[in-house]
């Protein structure tokens, strides 16, 4: 898994029937405390309806990302599982 921050929609005129109906978002991790981790992004499917700027917790792993949407044989990676409104770390003592 992988929390990010959504920085763009993707808009596409051609592309593959699977997709058809589905937002797809531009996500780039995030650590903890918000800021940017490196230059690491994906393209992820939205499930839960998140939008520009919103935190998310994305499923960045192919076959649970298949299993989230019920297709065995389907082209996606990631997808968005949870927007998220709080992220708490323990200090370490």
């Amino acid at each position: 898994m992988m929390l990010g921050r959504v920085t763009g929609t993707v808009v596409s005129t051609v592309q593959h029937p699977f997709y058809a109906g589905r937002k797809q978002l531009m996500v780039r991790a995030v650590t903890p405390d918000g800021a940017f981790d490196g230059d690491k992004y994906v393209v992820a499917v939205d499930l839960v309806g998140a939008g520009v700027g919103e935190t998310v917790l994305v499923e960045d792993e192919g076959n649970s990302a298949r299993q989230l949407l019920g297709s065995a044989n389907g082209p996606v990676r990631s997808v968005i599982v949870g927007i998220v409104d709080e992220v708490s770390v323990p200090q370490a003592d």
